[in-house]
C-alpha cells in the first residue's frame, strides 16, 4: 500500500506506523536515537550521584529545599500527560484523526502545566534559598539532570504541536501516522526518566 494512497478506516492498516519500510526505517532510526540518550541521561544520573553532597560546608541540601507535594503534582501531570498520548495513538490506529489530536492537545497542555511548575520550581530555589547553578556542585548536578529533562520535555511539547499544525489538514496517512506514533514513543520515554528522576533525586534527596 502507498502512503499516498487514499485510505478509508476499511482500508487502515492494523499497524499504520509500520506498514511502510519508510515507517520501518523511521522506528528503527529512533531506537537507536533512543538507545543515545539512554547513555547520556545515565551519565547525568552518575554524575548527580556523585556530586549530590559536595559542595562548601554551607550549601543547602536536597531535604532542606524540596517541595515534595509540588513535586508529586507535576509527576502526576507528566504520567496523566503519558495515559492521554496513549489514548491518541489508540484512535490513530482507528484512523479517527480529530480524536487523535484532541487527546494530543490535552498531552500538550499537561505537559506544559508540568513545565511550568518546574520552571516555578527552579525559581523558587533560586530566590528563597540562592540555590543556583553555581552555587555548588550539588546544584550543577541538579540544574543539568533537572534542566536537561525540562529541555527534553519542551522539545517533546515542540515536536507534537508541529505535528498537529503541519498535519491539521491533511489528516491521517501512512506517510504521517510513524511521525506520530515516534513522537508519543519519545514523549513515553521523557515520562519514564522523570520517574526516575523523581525517585533519584527527590525521594532519596528528602531521606538522604
Amino acid at each position: 500500500m502507498h502512503a499516498e494512497e487514499k485510505l478509508t478506516y476499511e482500508t487502515w492498516p492494523a499497524e499504520p506506523e509500520k506498514s511502510t519500510l519508510e515507517a520501518k526505517n523511521k522506528f528503527l532510526g529512533f531506537w537507536f536515537f533512543l538507545g543515545g540518550e539512554t547513555v547520556l541521561f545515565a551519565s547525568l544520573f552518575a554524575t548527580y550521584l556523585a556530586l549530590k553532597d559536595k559542595g562548601p560546608g554551607d550549601h543547602v541540601l536536597a531535604k532542606d529545599i524540596f517541595d515534595l507535594p509540588l513535586t508529586f503534582v507535576a509527576t502526576m501531570l507528566l504520567l496523566t500527560s503519558s495515559l492521554t498520548s496513549v489514548y491518541a495513538m489508540y484512535h490513530m490506529k482507528n484512523f479517527n484523526a480529530k480524536k487523535m489530536n484532541l487527546w494530543l492537545v490535552l498531552t500538550l497542555l499537561l505537559g506544559l502545566a508540568f513545565l511550568g511548575l518546574e520552571i516555578y520550581e527552579f525559581n523558587h530555589y533560586v530566590h528563597e534559598y540562592h540555590h543556583t547553578f553555581t552555587s555548588s556542585a550539588f546544584g550543577s548536578a541538579f540544574y543539568t539532570l533537572v534542566g536537561f529533562h525540562g529541555a527534553h520535555v519542551a522539545f517533546g511539547l515542540l515536536w507534537i504541536t508541529t505535528l498537529i499544525v503541519r498535519n491539521a489538514k491533511r489528516g491521517l496517512d501512512l506517510y504521517n501516522a510513524p511521525k506520530f506514533y515516534v513522537a508519543s514513543l519519545y514523549w513515553h520515554f521523557i515520562d519514564v526518566v522523570w520517574v526516575f528522576i523523581f525517585t533519584v533525586v527527590y525521594l532519596m534527596g528528602m531521606v538522604g
